[in-house]
């Protein structure tokens, strides 16, 4: 990709970038055998695509749908990315489903406390869930302060 002119982002190793002498655009996110190509210059895609296509074996799937279970909505407005299946599987796993929502997860002012009794808690259970909310921020990112102390607690082996 470098030697197309792309140059890949510090922040996101998976993310390559195209700026066009035309104000053009072109940028390409990698995900292990996954590839999203997007941009505002229909020439420099087709480029890309054919290039991919010598290099790789490729099947263009059109309009991007779903990707890392995000899902992915196209309107006049924009595009809109939902992770509302993703929370639902989530709150039906932990039999969550019914709970009332909450504006703000935590008080950030909250302090933690020793539990009084040594309850015994699942740390690997813990962990799955702190890597699914930590999935989840990404799209959610009201929900990072929790995650965050939830990760710290569970890691400490106290009860949540």
């Amino acid at each position: 990709m470098k030697n197309m002119g792309y140059r890949q982002s510090q922040r996101d190793h998976t993310l390559f970038i195209k700026h066009l002498d035309s104000w053009g655009v072109i940028a390409l996110l990698v995900y292990l055998d996954n590839i999203i190509a997007t941009g505002n210059d229909e020439k420099e895609k087709q480029t890309l695509r054919q290039c991919l296509t010598k290099e790789f074996e490729i099947k263009e799937l059109g309009r991007l749908k779903y990707f890392l279970r995000t899902k992915v909505v196209h309107s006049k407005q924009g595009i809109f990315i939902s992770q509302q299946k993703y929370v639902t599987n989530l709150l039906k796993e932990t039999k969550k489903l019914a709970c009332k929502p909450a504006s703000t997860p935590i008080n950030p002012n909250y302090k933690l406390k020793e539990a009084k009794k040594d309850v015994a808690i699942d740390r690997e259970m813990c962990q799955h869930l702190v890597g699914r909310l930590i999935f989840l921020s990404h799209t959610r990112p009201n929900i990072a302060y929790a995650t965050s102390v939830i990760s710290q607690v569970s890691k400490k082996g106290h009860p949540i």
